[in-house]
């Protein structure tokens, strides 16, 4: 303890509290996260740290309320859920996996390598209409890429509360970039060290900090009763708001400020204690000129110093509690139940009431997580009131049966910190939630009542909830156009949602069930019921031909209402579903359950009204598949099935339809034997569909007769321009033409809106042509198209190709044909049909592939 000069003066005492001095804001550390212990005494590994320490300091500058970050998995194109803050983890295990595909702001910022800012549920809704079916609720937020150079890694995601008819400030977009940036560039240094940054694991949960509050603070004072002098440290000069040497060190200046009852109690105290034959300790709660109380402890009593009268000297302490005591008792006293939760769920406090209206002790659920403690809140519809709650920021009001007869009424009440909830028997009257924010969430009414006196009206339906997932389901299916997309969207959408593990689709045809999809099944477990009858005693069967649904909790249930049935080695429950589109059956469905199950009404209904989405998404595919071969043998009907096979030159073509959609595309590519050499060419006609297939067709056929007419290269590009203009105004096309004699390597060469062919010189370097061109065909009858000449040596390689090759959503046109430059050029002198196989490798695996390709390569030989 420092004790002041008793005969300095102060200026002006005052005891701070809540307005006292706080340090200033710690410069962030942006390098190595520091190993700080866990639970257990292990140090958690630098992965672990560099996520949690990037997610809770990027919520923290941005403003928010909640983040995430979302890394690769080892599975391709999926991307896991690797650390969470701000939100429970249970509430959103559906939003635990997300494919790279899939239409969320999420998989659109891996995919494209770009920023998502929405402000808004307004925005949201408008740009990523399923994301908000999962998550109604009105909130903003904000998606930045996770990279390292050319390496992805991830997603950054932020959410905060949603800013109507305000964008993302400039400030904000650049503040989620550098956190972005240095958080791949802190996965990049791991990775160089070997470490994997993949992640296949539950997510990590992380604790956000409070929001900015008045600290606690201490301070040890001595008082002499008889010469009135106070002795005080750095905790009690903090608190009085003077600089350490400038108190007084008078009862005086110690008292100042206060109640004129606080200081007659003070002295009171302090004299009884003093008085006393034993050491005793008491304590007094004073009221501090800020508002805020402060608790005082003294102890006196014994012997006193040597030298000292007895008695006369008493020592103590202050401790700024801010109002949590006072609060802690009003709580207490009020006859409703309080709970308050964290961020991540985790039960902090409770009332006394509380206690008695749950029939819980505080020991028994503080500190754990709520729907951990208290399992019956743990329903869908409940978990979605919390949700809304966590989210929108807005109050939100519920009634919840508590086992095993009783109803409480529920309102929640939420901040950046947490929730707090309040509970009341149904038949009481609620609590009205204050009026701002109040209409921003999308809640119930207030429970009607029942016929009977007293008795409480059960809660509204769960499918108010559980109708999220069948909305945002819908919305996927229409976006998916073959069986194995419907498939693979039941996988993404319906068995998080359900907390499923396993399913197969099986279709219909002539009167057997085949199998059309599978997961997380033992493998070859399904073959024996691949192709079974109609008339076969199986689930998957009589669930088809009785238009029921069946549910078995457990496989002991199923086992025995199919004696004899093969089990897999799974113990849990099953669903079986009728797959009927508009009254015609399409096939089956079964959804496996890792544990046993009791499945409500609620669920059964809403998985039976899933059920006929898929069955008409499913039908819708089938028909897609059927009309799509059409599709692709009519437009493999219109591409040349041999090319040209000349002694000293060599042509390869390769052609990808894309796919997304069904429709065919207006690519092509030809050679042409004429008497002024072996003409190469490749066009691409706006738009998709039989329109632009037919078009294609003309197009070939108009370059072809001008071509073997003789007619040089600008007569054959205006010519078939004004064909094209004659033969359907409004429809255009770009096309790249050229001739090679292929005894002198003389070529000649036109373009018209086409992207630049490239030319591998027989030493290797590649570049891109530089071909002064014209206006895509069908715009301009009057257009010219100048004619370039160069010379294809011995050995090189000129490619003419299409931009679905080069164009990559979001990217720069420039530098897909660069990464196309640089492939031909690392293809070396090897076979031509090779270096084409290489050329297109990448974009022949890609599942996503938005237009078509055409390729086409010409080398010579002297």
């Amino acid at each position: 303890m420092r004790a002041a000069a008793a005969g300095e003066h102060a200026d002006c005492v005052t005891w701070r509290g809540a307005a006292g001095r706080t340090p200033p804001d710690e410069p962030e550390n942006h390098g190595a996260a520091s190993r700080t212990p866990s639970s257990d005494g292990r140090a958690p590994d630098e992965l672990a740290l560099v996520l949690a320490q990037s997610v809770v300091s990027t919520v923290e500058a941005v403003g928010g309320f909640a983040g995430g970050i979302y890394l690769r998995s080892r599975t391709d194109g999926l991307l896991r859920l690797a650390a969470l803050s701000g939100l429970p983890g249970k509430l959103f295990h559906p939003w635990w996996r997300m494919h790279v595909n899939r239409p969320f702001p999420i998989a659109e910022a891996f995919r494209l390598g770009r920023a998502v800012h929405l402000a808004d549920a307004e925005e949201a809704m408008r740009r990523f209409p399923q994301l908000m079916a999962g998550l109604p609720f009105p909130f903003g937020s904000l998606y930045a890429p996770v990279a390292a150079g050319p390496e992805k890694y991830g997603v950054l995601a932020v959410l905060r509360r949603a800013t109507p008819g305000r964008p993302v400030g400039s400030g904000d977009r650049h503040r989620m970039h550098n956190a972005a940036r240095r958080l791949g560039t802190a996965l990049g240094a791991l990775a160089e060290q070997g470490a994997d940054v993949r992640w296949d694991a539950e997510p990590l949960f992380v604790q956000s900090p409070a929001t900015a509050a008045p600290p606690v603070r201490t301070g040890r004072f001595t008082w002499d009763l008889a010469t009135g002098a106070v002795g005080a440290d750095e905790g009690m000069h903090t608190i009085l708001d003077t600089p350490e040497g400038r108190f007084p060190g008078t009862v005086g200046a110690f008292t100042e400020g206060l109640a004129q009852e606080d200081v007659l109690g003070l002295w009171a105290l302090a004299r009884r204690l003093a008085a006393g034959s034993r050491p005793a300790t008491r304590r007094i709660r004073v009221r501090g000129p800020d508002g805020r109380p402060y608790l005082v402890e003294l102890t006196g009593g014994g012997t006193g110093r040597p030298g000292e009268e007895r008695g006369s000297v008493v020592g103590g302490f202050v401790l700024d509690l801010g109002s949590g005591p006072v609060t802690t008792e009003a709580n207490d006293r009020i006859p409703r139940g309080f709970l308050s939760l964290d961020r991540l769920g985790r039960i902090v406090y409770l009332n006394q009431s509380a206690e008695t209206i749950l029939r819980r002790g505080r020991p028994d659920v503080v500190g754990q997580v709520l729907w951990e403690a208290l399992p019956w809140l743990g329903k869908p519809l409940y978990e979605d009131h919390f949700r809304a709650a966590l989210i929108s920021h807005s109050p939100v009001r519920f009634v919840a049966r508590h086992p095993p007869d009783a109803w409480l009424s529920f309102s929640l009440y939420p901040s950046h910190d947490g929730v707090t909830v309040v509970m009341v028997p149904a038949d009481g009257q609620p609590e009205e939630p204050p009026a701002e924010g109040h209409g921003s969430a999308i809640r119930e009414p207030a429970p009607e009542r029942a016929e009977g006196p007293g008795e409480p009206a059960a809660p509204a339906d769960d499918s108010v909830s559980v109708l999220y997932r069948p909305v945002a389901l819908a919305i996927a299916l229409t976006e998916a156009v073959t069986a194995r997309q419907v498939s693979a969207v039941v996988t993404e959408e319906l068995l998080p949602a359900f907390g499923g593990g396993q399913l197969a689709i099986y279709l219909l045809h002539d009167r057997h069930l085949f199998l059309a999809w599978e997961t997380g099944f033992p493998q070859g477990f399904l073959d024996r019921f691949d192709g079974v009858a109609l008339d076969a005693r199986l689930p998957g069967v009589e669930t088809l031909t009785s238009g029921r649904p069946l549910f078995y909790e457990s496989m002991q249930r199923l086992a025995a209402a199919y004696p004899g049935i093969p089990l897999d080695a799974h113990v849990g429950a099953r669903a079986f579903l009728p797959l009927i589109a508009s009254g015609r059956p399409v096939g089956s469905c079964i959804l496996g359950f890792d544990q046993p199950r009791d499945f409500s009404h609620e669920e059964r209904t809403v998985l039976t009204a899933l059920a006929g989405l898929i069955a008409q998404a499913l039908e819708r595919a089938q028909r897609y598949d059927s009309e799509a071969a059409l599709a692709r043998g009519l437009q493999d009907a219109l591409l040349p099935h041999r090319l040209p096979v000349l002694r000293n030159a060599t042509t390869v073509g390769r052609y990808l339809p894309g796919t997304q959609g069904m429709e065919v595309g207006g690519d092509w590519y030809d050679v042409v034997e004429t008497g002024r050499g072996l003409a190469l060419v490749i066009g691409d006609v706006q738009g998709h569909g039989v329109p632009a297939a037919a078009t294609m067709g003309q197009l070939r056929s108009a370059v072809r007769a001008f071509a073997l007419a003789g007619h040089d290269p600008q007569e054959v590009m205006s010519g078939t321009n004004r064909l094209l203009i004659d033969l359907d105004p409004g429809q255009f096309a770009s096309c790249c033409y050229a001739v090679v004699d292929p005894g002198t390597g003389r070529t000649q060469a036109v373009r018209a809106g086409h992207p630049q062919p490239l030319l591998r010189h027989p030493e290797g370097r590649t570049e891109v042509l530089d071909l002064e061109g014209g206006v895509v065909l069908g715009v301009d009858p009057t257009a010219t198209y100048p004619v370039t000449e160069l010379r294809l040596e011995s050995g090189a390689v000129l490619a003419l190709y299409t931009d679905g090759l080069v164009e990559r959503p979001g990217a720069d046109i420039d530098l897909g044909v660069e990464r196309l430059r640089a492939a031909l050029a690392e293809c070396g002198s090897g076979p031509l049909a090779e270096t084409a196989d290489r050329l297109i490798g990448e974009a022949r695996q890609a599942t996503d592939r938005p237009d078509d390709i055409a390729l086409l390569l010409a080398s010579r030989r002297d």
